[in-house]
């Protein structure tokens, strides 16, 4: 290993604070191995052929910024592998990374995560309520943007809290097709005169859902592209810690009195994501075993159409059909699986509850001891 490879890996991690820089000696001056996931809103190269004008001939207010422009893909290219080359030596081996961009550029960001061998999982629609229209009227209005998941390897263990994405969504599955307005109103930043602070400030709200579903309290989220700094702001009001690297100083100072004034969630129960993956594995047969079904007991499903007997090993009866709570769940309703848990409904005093209520008690008592 070399000297300066050793002088990274020992180098000390500097929490909850912005480095003023360019993007790729910023992130050399980090250590190995030392962010948990990572946030990046990269330019995205428009490569916009003059001044964009509405209908009226007034002008829009589009990116024309010099951070967005670059002379060729080639070296937007080049520039690309360099900074994700070295996000992924900063990641944790169970690290992950989300990328967002346009049309412009989101193919040649997918196709460079491969070649680097990070791992994609998921491609999500961020699909604006919003959009600015097509004022020329000569393409579809761009109406979405992409972003990509990907962990650092294919091996590795990365976060995924499934169950508060599940719950977020009205507790069904969450999709990859997400719907947020653009930043307005009082989020957005503005300057002085009343104009945007930075063309691309994206919404609280995105980044809340990806840090709730890809982090913990007390992991490191690094941003390379901070800009006003919207990732450390929901980083601090989730109990995150945050890196940002920002070559503007007035994007760096903006985003350091937004993070100031950001209150700090107290109560640690309320940012820890659900994960039932780790709570203890309670078969159906323990609450018998414990009393709380009696053999005997009958339960329905919430619709009131079918009702099955509990057994003395754990089983369910239906007539001369007998099978575990998932299995004749499934067989009632001719479907291919079936969650018994809340499936099945037991009856306590003059209502019907899911059986899974009782799994959780039993959860509660185990965990006491």
């Amino acid at each position: 290993m070399s000297s300066q490879k050793k002088n990274l890996s020992a180098a000390k991690l500097q929490l909850d604070t912005i480095h003023i820089g360019e993007c790729v000696q910023s992130l050399k001056s980090l250590p190995d191995a030392s962010i948990d996931l990572i946030f990046a809103d990269p330019p995205y190269n428009l490569q916009l052929g003059g001044d964009l004008h509405r209908p009226d001939n007034s002008r829009v207010d589009g990116v024309d910024d010099e951070w967005d422009k670059f002379e060729s893909l080639k070296i937007y290219d080049e520039f690309t592998r360099e900074w994700l080359t070295e996000c992924r030596r900063v990641m944790k081996k169970d690290a992950g990374i989300w990328v967002i961009g346009s049309y412009h550029n989101i193919f040649r960001l997918g196709y460079i995560l491969q070649d680097l061998d990070f791992w994609i999982l998921n491609d999500v629609i961020w699909r604006k309520s919003n959009p600015m229209p097509n004022f020329r009227g000569t393409r579809f209005t761009n109406a979405h943007e992409t972003l990509i998941w990907a962990s650092r390897s294919e091996k590795s263990k990365y976060t995924f809290n499934y169950d508060s994405m599940k719950t977020l969504n009205d507790d069904i599955q969450m999709r990859s097709d997400w719907l947020f307005p653009l930043c307005t109103g009082e989020e957005r930043l503005k300057t002085d005169k009343g104009a945007k602070l930075h063309p691309t400030q994206k919404p609280e709200a995105l980044l809340q859902r990806i840090l709730m579903a890809c982090s913990k309290p007390g992991d490191v989220i690094l941003d390379p592209f901070f800009g006003t700094g919207t990732t450390g702001a929901v980083a601090k009001k989730l109990g995150r810690h945050f890196i940002g690297l920002e070559r503007d100083a007035g994007y760096a100072a903006a985003a350091h009195d937004r993070i100031a004034e950001v209150q700090i969630t107290k109560n640690n129960d309320i940012i820890q994501p659900i994960c039932k993956k780790t709570e203890p594995r309670v078969p159906f047969g323990t609450l018998v075993e414990n009393g709380m079904l009696k053999p005997g007991t009958t339960l329905r499903d919430s619709q009131n159409k079918h009702e099955a007997v509990v057994c003395a090993d754990g089983s369910l009866k239906v007539n001369q059909f007998r099978g575990s709570i998932h299995k004749v769940g499934a067989a009632l309703q001719d479907a291919p699986s079936c969650n018994g848990w809340t499936y099945w409904h037991y009856k306590e005093k003059n209502d019907y509850k899911p059986i899974d209520e009782l799994r959780s008690q039993l959860r509660k008592a185990m965990s006491v001891y």
